[in-house]
């Protein structure tokens, strides 16, 4: 009997090892996780109640603020960022690739991965409007490299040790950006192919951009940052509905991408249109209805979120050809109050969706077939929910311009935790919260938080 026992304590032991802090399970290599839909995919246990002082594991001040969500590894985080205390052109402002260690917080490098590039060569700016800046997009990484882009065009591999491997400048290559407002696209990382969406006007505003401009597609190969192909996106929407802001989300051999009014899925192999649906927008009478939430599946549905207070569409999949009303639409929002998303992606976890509405300030449960709202959260306090909510562990993660996170559960939609995460001051923390093993990653405009 005593042989069994120290077998038995022997086999913990090892297992124990092999679940040390450098082999902790679980990563966020993209913007919206494993899975594409804002879930963790291992169903650990994750923190429930914290606070600045309170389960904290590390924390580290961030050279500036971002709206970019931290990225994770197996044994980093990665953080796109902006410098205000550096120096590049004529003001500061310089674009900064971070790498921190993930079990210690420790900066293991920190590059000037801004070229200084800006139409019209009028010196550097990290910033168009007073809303985002151009590190806004999130890095995405494999694991051997992770790849930067940024608003100004700039998008640089490195190395995970920080060996810059190779950049361009995808203004520079095609064109100067028709954006009214900082475009904050996230690259996406998926069959060893690098994709990022360019869905911009058709014409220059506030001087930036060419006459007739293209919305295209990119297709780049991770490793050179070589174009394998750049397949133009056609669209019949006007002036700024012809902006997104989103992320191509892959999904069961397919590309999916929101904007101009229409959704499409697309050949990873060559960017050819599959299938259109649309549009949201009948007639293109709206003319300002930029994009910015990304596409999620789930439940054999696409949920699409038109902008402002528009409905939130749901969209059967396996569709092929070109769909408008009815046909593919499995259900909408047209006759809810409740039910809208401006900015936020909405999360699919556990067979649902939840849908933040950033302008009524109310969470909502989803059932996918149906579209039946299953219960609504009022959110508190005065500031906008914006970071797009993410899930795991029977909990949904949130935080508002203020840096306030809310813990809510799944299941009841009750709130289980109210923490005040950022300064007094933050009124433009815009991250999303990361999920990586057991630990919460929390970024506000000053300091990224290790939640254990």
């Amino acid at each position: 009997m005593k042989s069994y026992a120290l077998l038995a304590l022997l086999f913990q032991w090892i297992a124990s090892t092999l679940y040390s802090a450098e082999s902790t399970p679980g990563s966020w290599t993209n913007w919206r996780g494993p899975n594409y839909n804002g879930s963790q995919t291992e169903e650990v246990s994750l923190p429930e109640k914290f606070g600045p002082d309170k389960g904290v594991r590390w924390k580290c001040t961030l050279p500036g603020s971002s709206a970019a969500t931290p990225i994770i590894d197996e044994k980093r985080v990665f953080l796109s960022s902006v410098d205000m205390g550096s120096d590049s052109g004529n003001s500061k402002g310089g674009l900064v690739a971070l790498c921190l260690d993930r079990f210690t917080g420790k900066v293991l490098w920190q590059k000037n991965a801004g070229s200084g590039y800006l139409p019209g060569g009028d010196g550097f700016t990290h910033q168009l409007d007073s809303k985002s800046n151009y590190a806004s997009p999130s890095p995405v990484t494999d694991g051997k490299r992770v790849i930067f882009f940024f608003g100004n065009g700039d998008l640089v591999a490195y190395s995970v040790k920080g060996a810059e491997e190779w950049r361009r400048n995808i203004q520079r290559d095609y064109g100067n950006f028709c954006f009214q407002w900082t475009f904050s696209s996230s690259p996406t990382l998926h069959g060893n192919r690098l994709y990022l969406p360019i869905l911009q006007r058709n014409e220059p505003v506030h001087g930036r951009g060419k006459p007739n401009a293209d919305s295209f597609l990119l297709c780049m190969d991770p490793k050179t940052g070589k174009t394998l192909w750049k397949k133009n996106r056609d669209s019949s929407a006007r002036k700024e509905s012809l902006e997104s802001f989103g992320t191509i989300i892959p999904h069961k051999g397919q590309l999916l991408v929101a904007g101009g009014d229409v959704l499409t899925g697309h050949d990873p192999k060559s960017g050819d249109e599959l299938w259109r649906w649309g549009t949201w927008n009948p007639g293109h009478k709206q003319e300002w209805w930029r994009l910015v939430p990304s596409p999620v599946v789930g439940g054999g549905r696409i949920l699409v979120c038109a902008p402002k207070k528009a409905p939130v569409y749901a969209i059967e999949t396996g569709l092929s050809g070109t769909h408008s009303g009815k046909v593919g639409l499995a259900w909408s929002t047209e006759n809810q109050t409740v039910l809208t998303s401006d900015v936020p992606t909405p999360l699919y976890y556990r067979e649902k969706f939840f849908v933040l509405s950033d302008l009524r300030k109310v969470l909502s449960r989803v059932q996918p077939k149906s579209g039946k709202v299953e219960w609504s959260l009022d959110l508190p306090g005065k500031y906008k929910w914006r970071s797009s909510p993410t899930g795991g562990d029977g909990k949904i993660f949130l935080m508002n311009h203020n840096g306030e996170v809310l813990v809510v559960s799944s299941e009841s939609g009750k709130i289980l935790t109210h923490a005040k995460m950022g300064d007094s001051y933050d009124d433009n923390t815009r991250s999303s919260v990361a999920l990586a093993g057991n630990n919460l990653f929390i970024r506000t405009n000053e300091i990224l938080y290790c939640i254990e």
